[in-house]
Parts: C-alpha cells; sequence; structure tokens
C-alpha cells in the first residue's frame, strides 16, 4: 500500500524505469482529463507522428523509446505486466501516452533552446556520435529493421536528448534555495491499517458498504484499545494490519494529508488516535521525530522540487505559444513490437556511459 498523494503515480507505474534526467514533472500541456493536448491536422508525411512548431517527431524516434520501455519494464518485472490496467486503461497505453509526451518534452526544450542560444559542444556532439555508433552496433539486424532506425537518426535522438538537458541545468541553475532542518524534517512511523475498500477485476478501488465500514471502525478501535493498555505494536502490525509496509520514513507533503498531519504531531513511542484516509483506518505509532541523514536527503529533494517549479514555470510560458499537432492515424497503429528476438533496452544505459 502506497499512500502518497500523487495519484498519477499510483495509477499504474509501481516502477519508473526510463532514465531522463531533466523530466520535471507535467507534459507539453495537459487537458481536464491529463492527457498530452495536440491539435489534430492533416498534411504530415508517412512516419511523421507529430508537430511541434517548426520541430517534427519521426515513427523511428517513438519506437525507439517505446520499444526501450517495454524491455526495461519487462526485464524487471516479467512479462505478465502487460496485464495490468486501472480504470480501462492498459500499462500498454500508458506507456504510450508517457512515451509520447517525453519525445514531446524534449522536442520543445529543443526549441527553448534556440531562444536561450543554448547549442552543443565539440565534444558533446562528438559523445552523440559514439554513442549512436554504440547503440547501433547493439542493435540485431532484424530490430534495426523492424525500428526504422539508422545511424543518424539516432545521433540526432542523442543530441536532441543532451540539448535539452542542457537546457534545463541551465534555467536552474542560479536556484539554491535555503532549505532549514523543519521544513525538511523527517519522521519515522509504524502503522496498523484496516481498510475501507476492496478491489475488483479490475484493481480498481471500490468503497465498502456502510455496513463493512462500521465493522473496520470497531476492528480499529479494538486494535487502538490494545495498543494503549500496552500490547506490543509490532505483533499488532503482524496480526491486523491489512498494509505490506509496517512502517514509513518520510517528510512533508508526500502522504495523505490525514496521516501527515496525524503523524507529525506525535512524540516518540506515541500513538495516535484513529486516523481515516481514503485507504482505511490507521493506528499510528511514532517511532522517530527526526532523522538527522533523512531529512539531509530530504532537502536535496526539495531543492531539486523548487527548481523544477522554476523550471516549469518558464518551460509552460514557452509551450503556450507553440502549434501542436499529432497524426492521430498514424498514432492509433503504434504498439509495442511483439517479437522475442527484439530485447533492446540500451538506449539510455549507452547515454549515461558515455556522457558520464
Amino acid at each position: 500500500m502506497i499512500f502518497f498523494h500523487h495519484k498519477n503515480i499510483v495509477k499504474l507505474s509501481a516502477i519508473m524505469l526510463v532514465v531522463v534526467f531533466f523530466v520535471v514533472g507535467g507534459w507539453m500541456q495537459l487537458n481536464k482529463h491529463g492527457k498530452t493536448k495536440f491539435v489534430l491536422t492533416t498534411g504530415f508525411g508517412r512516419d511523421e507522428v507529430f508537430r511541434i512548431d517548426k520541430t517534427s517527431c519521426d515513427l523511428a524516434e517513438v519506437m525507439v523509446y517505446l520499444t526501450n520501455t517495454k524491455n526495461q519494464y519487462e526485464q524487471a518485472l516479467g512479462k505478465q505486466i502487460w496485464q495490468t490496467s486501472y480504470a480501462g486503461e492498459t500499462l500498454e497505453d500508458n506507456v504510450k501516452e508517457t512515451v509520447l509526451a517525453r519525445i514531446a518534452r524534449i522536442k520543445a526544450m529543443n526549441l527553448l533552446a534556440a531562444k536561450y542560444e543554448i547549442c552543443l559542444t565539440q565534444e558533446e556532439l562528438d559523445k552523440a556520435q559514439k554513442a549512436a555508433e554504440q547503440y547501433y552496433k547493439s542493435l540485431s539486424q532484424k530490430e534495426q529493421n523492424l525500428l526504422r532506425i539508422d545511424e543518424k537518426l539516432l545521433r540526432t535522438m542523442y543530441e536532441e536528448y543532451t540539448l535539452a538537458g542542457k537546457v534545463y541545468a541551465y534555467l536552474i541553475a542560479d536556484i539554491n534555495p535555503e532549505i532549514s532542518d523543519d521544513e525538511a524534517r523527517t519522521i519515522t512511523v509504524q502503522h496498523v491499517l484496516i481498510k475501507t475498500y476492496s478491489l475488483n477485476e479490475n484493481r480498481e478501488r471500490v468503497p465498502y458498504p456502510e455496513t463493512a465500514k462500521k465493522k473496520a471502525r470497531q476492528r480499529a478501535e479494538e486494535i487502538l484499545r490494545k495498543a494503549r493498555e500496552g500490547a506490543d505494536f509490532s505483533g499488532l502490525i503482524i496480526e491486523y494490519s491489512e498494509d505490506s509496509n509496517s512502517s514509513y520514513s518520510f517528510g512533508k507533503g508526500t502522504m495523505d494529508i490525514e496521516f501527515e498531519e496525524a503523524a507529525f504531531n506525535l512524540g516518540t513511542d506515541e500513538i495516535s488516535g484513529i486516523v481515516e484516509t481514503e485507504h482505511g483506518y490507521h493506528i499510528i505509532k511514532c517511532i522517530s521525530t527526526f532523522d538527522r541523514d533523512q531529512t539531509d536527503r530530504n532537502k536535496i529533494k526539495i531543492v531539486e522540487q523548487r527548481r523544477k517549479e522554476v523550471f516549469n514555470e518558464e518551460y509552460s510560458g514557452f509551450v503556450d505559444g507553440l502549434a501542436r499537432s499529432l497524426n492521430e492515424d498514424l498514432w492509433k497503429t503504434i504498439g509495442f513490437i511483439e517479437d522475442d528476438e527484439v530485447t533492446t533496452s540500451s538506449f539510455f544505459e549507452v547515454y549515461q556511459e558515455v556522457f558520464s
């Protein structure tokens, strides 16, 4: 059970496997349904997937990103992961949308580079060429054919990827806020969870009816009574808790607000009352009110978040003025390559190796 309030993370992705160091939250532009907002139009080239202002994306680019992402998921979680769905959306559809948004972001950031007159050095261009050569050589003839990729396009992809990261670094270079211990304070708690929902066949959450919810409440009250009478809290977790995690270490702004407020108001070894969240009834015990190492790590996370916010403000203002169009007919035909001989997954690993 994960209590992060960023529900789009909980939605499908137990793990994000594609390393894009300049992705900073938010996509090209999101409509009210959370999808990338493109205007549909005609007049595309045969393999042109989308256009943003004066730049466009080729089918081969999408297939490289999509195939690498697919194979990374399978290596980490097994091929059965594609049976996952949420609210009628398959994980494959989710990955497709993520890839579309990621490439769109790279293209837009390359356009933003021109605004700030940011360009690659000769050393960076040489590294992009080296990465393209290395990755292309790693592909079998069959993979090269199915991906419709050549070394020249790979070089361009690595160049655009590098330039997008360079734009991000430029825009956040002077953002170094001072973060206090209190703001970054990280605590550790244990908890017992009694759920107030079940999962249907699509793994969607279904709230308990009132009768079942009342019984869950009564059970939580009984557990709380035992805890306050001195029962071993770890033993109560083992016996009663319906969460796979017994403890959490976290800072402010990462958990459900009700859980977080109750936890931060506890002293060491104190036990909360019954705390209700969308997940159910919690009984929380504070293990530590301050963790020096975790707090220091949290400071780094907060600084990164501030940098992302500054970048997003600049980026969003720029993107709002760009024309965007999607080749809907082509996009509908794009999917995973279902071939056991197509195993390539090192596109981003090659980048990290060459540019590190």
